[in-house]
């Protein structure tokens, strides 16, 4: 038979444009070091909906949990190494990813990858791939940490810290909630079937769509890890003024709000800052908003109490964000910790005689956390340790014998373990 479109190519098989959005999702967050949610939109706008943006979301947050066993399964199976940033190792990492972890037909796998190194070593991806499925690779259970990662995690809190943070990766972390009403915390434990830690918390696992969950659509509640709850309910004797600073999605200005203080929520993005409209409408809790960068933005008057979410490496969310085990590396903590001491400094001054500034980030590392406390102490002769109390936290968590909080991979494993978080409060000298 004549071909009469010999320049036409066939049609790609059913499902290839999602693995290639999987790839520049990959390519974004490990050669260009981007955030993977913000990448998203733009790797995934070919797509012609929903499901296939979630798979694709799915494919590259799986293969950035189980990177260094997909790249010792492939490693182990080539003569010569493939380098790091070869597109052969990328596509190999995403067919097998698939196959081990996401449960798709070796068939559909390898078939909807191939076209993606069109004009490359096809016939070696094709015979690796081969070769390991009739070799019957597998991952290990619990995923093996970058080693990176694992060095400088074990160096800050240890060798069951780091196991801890392998085995929380390798699960879905649970739902947690924070309730705008504490007073019904066991009417919605129960309705939501879950389980409550705290005041105003319930834990909910299997939980589905969000938005279909009772209570969504009256505003009973928000999406907030447990750790992320503590900073704000450590303002509680504050008083009645309360600045909330990096405050977007706004978790804790609704927490601040709802408890009754009358609270400014202050950040510099006004996409992130939508979010926050977005919260507050539908909680139904009064609070202002000001889109100001806090380097520049000013209050008109000092408040009772400064809750500083400072930005920072977040690495302490790894279990819902893989990508930030590959992108964190020493040099973006630095930065981060230069730029919290920034935003320290002039959030100090905003704190009134007798008030109180607590100090928070979501990260494992020591520079954001415990160092960062040492620095504005001693920059800070005004400012002194507020000890946090067992009383005040939730059951299974306690504070350091300094007084600060810490959580690590490994707080609460056997609840179903929490976010990594570092919080300070600090009082400032009434003369």
């Amino acid at each position: 038979m004549v071909n009469h479109n010999p320049g036409r190519q066939p049609p790609e098989p059913l499902g290839t444009a999602a693995r290639r959005a999987a790839l520049r999702l990959l390519d974004a967050v490990l050669r260009r070091g981007e955030p993977l949610e913000s990448a998203l939109a733009l790797a995934t706008r070919a797509l012609p909906g929903g499901p296939d943006r979630g798979l694709a979301h799915a494919i590259a947050a799986e293969t950035l949990r189980r990177l260094p066993d997909l790249d010792a399964l492939i490693d182990g199976a080539t003569r010569m190494r493939l380098a790091d940033d070869a597109k052969a190792r990328f596509v190999l990492r995403i067919a097998l990813v698939q196959v081990l972890a996401l449960r798709t037909p070796p068939h559909a796998a390898i078939a909807t990858v191939l076209p993606l190194v069109d004009g490359g070593p096809k016939r070696l991806v094709h015979g690796v791939f081969g070769s390991l499925m009739r070799g019957n690779a597998a991952l290990p259970d619990v995923p093996t940490l970058p080693a990176a990662v694992a060095a400088r995690w074990g160096a800050a809190w240890g060798a069951d810290a780091v196991a801890g943070a392998a085995r929380a990766i390798a699960v879905p972390p649970p739902l947690d909630l924070t309730l705008r009403d504490a007073g019904e915390t066991d009417a919605w434990a129960a309705r939501l079937g879950g389980v409550s830690l705290a005041p105003g918390h319930v834990r909910v696992t299997d939980a589905g769509p969000i938005a279909a969950l009772p209570g969504f659509d009256d505003g009973a509640w928000w999406v907030q890890d447990l750790a992320a709850s503590i900073p704000a309910r450590l303002l509680a004797g504050a008083g009645a003024d309360v600045l909330d600073l990096c405050a977007a999605p706004g978790g804790k200005s609704l927490q601040l709000a709802a408890a009754g203080h009358r609270v400014t929520a202050v950040d510099a993005s006004e996409s992130r800052a939508a979010r926050l409209f977005e919260n507050r409408d539908r909680i139904g809790v009064a609070f202002d908003v000001v889109i100001g960068d806090v380097l520049d933005w000013a209050p008109d008057a000092p408040a009772d109490g400064v809750l500083v979410d400072a930005p920072c490496s977040a690495t302490g969310i790894f279990r819902r964000h893989p990508d930030v085990l590959y992108r964190a590396h020493d040099g973006v903590v630095a930065d981060m910790a230069a730029l919290q001491t920034a935003i320290l400094a002039r959030a100090a001054d905003w704190v009134r005689p007798g008030g109180t500034l607590v100090y928070a980030t979501c990260s494992l590392e020591r520079a954001e956390g415990e160092e960062q406390a040492a620095r504005f102490l001693s920059a800070r002769a005004d400012f002194a340790v507020a000890p946090v109390q067992a009383a005040e936290l939730p059951a299974g968590i306690a504070p350091t014998a300094a007084g600060f909080v810490r959580t690590v991979p490994g707080t609460l494993a056997d609840a179903g373990g929490c976010d990594g978080f570092f919080v300070a409060r600090f009082v400032r000298a009434s003369g």
